[in-house]
């Protein structure tokens, strides 16, 4: 089922037809796209759907996100998790950012072209980010994790509106228990070999840090 939009309705049924719409169109763009940079590898452009629209929607078999939930992706890339988040919830804030300017380029014409318009890209580092308060980080495993919590936890808002606890949730294969040790944070760890029956999330997690 390469690159077909089918398996996400497959695992959130609750999709509605414009946000099939939203994500096949979508999937034009990131194949459109990738031909001129390189958003994501060669290999994974055949699997664009599975490896990175399902898999940032994996945060979303964690959590429904409450409306007015503000969240930052930490080095979005191409704009994962944020973008499929953002087509998904579109009652919440993403802010998404990366040091790379012309990925961050690429993710505001597609947020645009989307109309997505619950969606803000900037092209910067997250230690620079100040003053601004977010229910949760999100990213898909840009650095070790004590790393990432020394850039972001200032800012992590202590007024609570989701079931789970503000903090960071992080998208990581493979053994994850020395470094959520090393951040000295309350954590729970979902399996996402136990949601998506596809062998790429044989290893696959997501951590929630609190």
């Amino acid at each position: 089922m390469q690159n077909n939009i089918q398996l996400l309705v497959n695992y959130f049924p609750e999709l509605s037809e414009a946000q099939v719409m939203t994500f096949e169109r979508a999937l034009d763009l990131y194949i459109d796209w990738n031909s001129k940079i390189n958003l994501v590898s060669r290999n994974d452009v055949d699997n664009l759907v599975e490896r990175h629209f399902l898999h940032s929607l994996s945060i979303a078999k964690v959590i429904k996100f409450a409306p007015g939930t503000k969240i930052m992706d930490v080095g979005t890339g191409g704009g994962f998790p944020g973008i499929p988040l953002a087509i998904l919830f579109p009652e919440v804030d993403f802010y998404l950012i990366d040091t790379i300017g012309k990925k961050i380029k690429v993710v505001q014409d597609i947020a645009e072209q989307l109309g997505l318009k619950n969606v803000k890209a900037e092209q910067k580092r997250a230690e620079n980010v100040k003053k601004i308060r977010f229910d949760f980080i999100v990213s898909r495993a840009v650095t070790n994790l004590p790393e990432f919590l020394s850039w972001v936890e200032h800012n992590i808002s202590s007024k609570q509106k989701n079931k789970l606890r503000n903090g960071i949730l992080y998208i990581k294969g493979g053994n994850v228990l020395e470094e959520i040790a090393n951040t000295h944070k309350k954590y729970k760890i979902f399996e996402l070999s136990k949601i998506f029956k596809e062998e790429f999330f044989e290893t696959k997690k997501v951590i929630h840090l609190f």
